[in-house]
C-alpha cells in the first residue's frame, strides 16, 4: 500500500512547488527468506517546480529534485541508502484525453556500505480518457531500470475510476488489474485499488 500525499505550494506569482511523498506500507512473504516482513518501506520525496499556467500549447510540466530516504522499519523492506537525483513530469490535455509521463533517476550517495549502490531510472507514461459523470479509464506503466545489475522491473496498470462525494469530502476511487513485468520475485497478476481525497482550490 502506498501513502502518497501531493501538495502544491505557491512560491511566486507564476510558480508552484508541488511536493509529493510516496511512503510504502509493505507486507511480503518468502521474498528474501522463509520469514514474513511487514512495515514501512523507503520514502521517495519529489519536488516539482511548475509554472502556474500551461504553456501556449497547453503543456503542463514540472521538474526538480527527488530524494530517497531510508525510512524502512525492517532491513529487508528497504535499501538502507540515501539517494538523490532529478525528476520531471509533463502532461497534455486534449479534450477528454490526458496523456504524459513522469520520470526520475536516483543515485545513492550515503548509507550502509554493505548494501548495493542505487543507480535506477523510473519511467511512468500514462494516458487517461474522461467520461461524463466523473468516470475515467487510465492506462500506465511503472518501470524501473537498475543500471548496475541490468534489471528492468515494474507493472502495467489498467484502472477505472470515479469521482464521488463522501459527505462533504470529494474523492476519487479506482480499481483495476496490474500485470508485473520483469524478473522480480512477484506474483503473476495483481489488483490495484485506491482512494484519493481531493481538495480543489
Amino acid at each position: 500500500m502506498n501513502v502518497q500525499p501531493v501538495l502544491p505550494i505557491s512560491i511566486s506569482e507564476n510558480w508552484n512547488l508541488i511536493g509529493r511523498v510516496i511512503l510504502p506500507v509493505i507486507s511480503q512473504n518468502d521474498v528474501f527468506s522463509l520469514d514474513n516482513q511487514f512495515g514501512l518501506g523507503d520514502a521517495v520525496i519529489s519536488g516539482f517546480f511548475s509554472p502556474k499556467e500551461p504553456t501556449a500549447g497547453g503543456l503542463i510540466w514540472g521538474a526538480g529534485p527527488v530524494l530517497l530516504v531510508p525510512t524502512a522499519t525492517d532491513e529487508l523492506l528497504g535499501a538502507e541508502k540515501f539517494g538523490i537525483g532529478p525528476t520531471a513530469v509533463a502532461l497534455q490535455q486534449a479534450g477528454s484525453m490526458t496523456f504524459g509521463a513522469l520520470v526520475n533517476h536516483i543515485w545513492s550517495f550515503a548509507g550502509d556500505d554493505n548494501r548495493g549502490d542505487i543507480n535506477t531510472t523510473f519511467v511512468q507514461p500514462f494516458i487517461a480518457k474522461n467520461f461524463a459523470g466523473g468516470w475515467a479509464v487510465a492506462f500506465n506503466t511503472e518501470l524501473s531500470q537498475d543500471w548496475d545489475n541490468g534489471n528492468t522491473n515494474g507493472n502495467i496498470n489498467l484502472v477505472g475510476s470515479k469521482v464521488v462525494t463522501l459527505g462533504d469530502q470529494m474523492a476519487q476511487v479506482f480499481l483495476g488489474p496490474r500485470f508485473p513485468y520483469g524478473n522480480a520475485n512477484t506474483a503473476d497478476f495483481g489488483v490495484r485499488f485506491g482512494l484519493t481525497l481531493l481538495f480543489p482550490k
